[in-house]
């Protein structure tokens, strides 16, 4: 539930580079589940996996829109940073990166990560605008009460409710606080406090259509659908690189940080199963580039089913 939202984000950040909405959302449920139960039955631990925050921003607005190439041509560098991936960590050279990296800066990178998502909250809550030149203005409740208002002023009474039943040990408080905060939102609407627009603020009540499967057809294996010839080869490395390392070090902060919480780590900062954990990681890379989507990794989300299911002896 804590990683929901990717279902809602995904598609509208990479629709920016020209994908269809439906086909990537359907690519990014295929992709989490195929990482997730390679996860579970591969490495044995607590870890969920989907389309990496960042990762897939920087596929939309840098790759595409800002180098100028296809999404083709940036799914087939996603495919390829998976195999690399694979291959390092069949060989165990990932592996070594990993331990090689002193405790202090993979703690760092994973603080780094949640100050990362709690931005985007932010920013999706409407709690933060843009002005001239940051992200970081505040906004005014009053300004469009009933819709970007009211959305803030929900979900700050949801962060509220979280933090106080995390506080009183309550087991599910993050489940809680996302199902009372949306339960809220739809008793808002139906008094009229919140009001859909349906361009940016729609109805809070879910709709019950079936999704329209066929349209994975748009991006599955559109990867391998590039002419190479007329990308520039240097450039082209250049953007494989940039995937590479950012997601080796989202990875990194994401398995030390909830590792932590579930009391994984040996006395050395190590996480003895992080062979196949780093494995199943580059698999769900690689398939999802191939279904139509970003970067697959571990999400930092899975503390929250760590820390309510409690961490092992």
């Amino acid at each position: 539930m804590t990683m929901a939202y990717i279902l809602a984000v995904n598609p509208s950040i990479l629709s920016a580079a020209g994908m269809d909405s439906t086909a990537v959302l359907i690519a990014t449920c295929l992709a989490s589940f195929i990482g997730t139960i390679c996860m579970a039955f591969m490495a044995n631990l607590p870890f969920a996996l989907s389309a990496g925050m960042g990762l897939n921003a920087y596929l939309a607005y840098t790759v595409c829109l800002g180098y100028g190439y296809t999404w083709q041509t940036a799914l087939m560098a996603v495919f390829i940073e998976g195999v690399i991936f694979i291959l390092l960590s069949i060989t165990n050279i990932r592996e070594a990166i990993f331990n090689a990296i002193p405790l202090s800066l993979k703690k760092a990178v994973s603080v780094g990560i949640g100050l990362f998502i709690a931005f985007i909250g932010l920013q999706n809550a409407g709690l933060t605008v843009a002005n001239s030149s940051t992200l970081v203005s505040m906004i005014s409740l009053r300004d469009n009460f009933h819709t970007s208002g009211i959305c803030a002023l929900l979900a700050l009474l949801g962060v509220l409710l979280t933090a106080i039943l995390h506080i009183r040990n309550v087991k599910g408080s993050i489940l809680i606080g996302i199902l009372g905060t949306w339960i809220l939102g739809m008793i808002c609407q139906v008094c009229g406090i919140y009001v859909p627009d349906n361009t940016a603020y729609f109805s809070l009540f879910p709709k019950f259509s079936m999704t329209d499967f066929s349209k994975l057809g748009e991006t599955f294996g559109q990867c391998f659908h590039v002419d190479l010839h007329s990308v520039g080869i240097f450039n082209f490395i250049v953007v494989i690189f940039s995937f590479l390392f950012v997601d080796l070090f989202d990875t990194l902060g994401t398995l030390v940080g909830v590792s932590t919480k579930a009391n994984m780590l040996d006395e050395n900062g190590r996480l003895p199963a992080i062979k196949p954990a780093l494995m199943a990681d580059a698999i769900a890379t690689t398939a999802g580039a191939v279904l139509g989507t970003s970067t697959t990794t571990t999400f930092v989300e899975s503390a929250a089913g760590v820390v309510q299911e409690g961490a092992p002896d």
